[in-house]
């Protein structure tokens, strides 16, 4: 034991990152395993798409939705996405796939559509991103979509 308190005041950055790096983990663990939400593959949503009546929800910004989407994507942006949640109301018990371009702000959006009641919501891993990386076909538009 005098050992380890020995180790921690001769190395006390080394201990607490390692405190730091335990406690992001274990907060990663819990909110993950709270979430109302799942993470899926790209290749997993496109099975999805093809079985069930789902609904692809972008939440990029107009500009980088119209760069490149999944077709039939419905653009809205996660600034926006709490007000506009009425016109989404009709997909409530339909299985919705969050799209962003990284995966990272779809997060958010998950977040916000399960805390609205919607029962199934997707997070696509990679986003756009990925998407594009297996080669899955996409559509550009000409003009902005709000």
């Amino acid at each position: 034991m005098d050992q380890y308190i020995q180790f921690v005041t001769n190395h006390y950055l080394l201990f607490f990152a390692l405190v730091c790096v335990i406690f992001l983990l274990i907060q990663d663990l819990l909110s993950n395993s709270f979430n109302k939400f799942s993470s899926i593959s790209p290749v997993i949503a496109v099975t999805k798409m093809n079985s069930d009546d789902t609904v692809i929800v972008d939440i990029r910004e107009p500009a980088e939705f119209s760069k490149s989407h999944i077709e039939n994507a419905i653009n809205i942006p996660l600034a926006k996405l709490d007000e506009k949640l009425p016109t989404l109301e009709k997909f409530k018990n339909s299985p919705l796939i969050v799209v962003c371009q990284t995966g990272a702000r779809s997060v958010t959006g998950c977040k916000t559509l399960s805390k609205a009641g919607f029962v199934q919501v997707f997070n696509l891993l990679g986003g756009m991103q990925s998407w594009e990386d297996n080669k899955f076909p996409i559509k550009n538009s000409s003009k902005i979509k709000d």
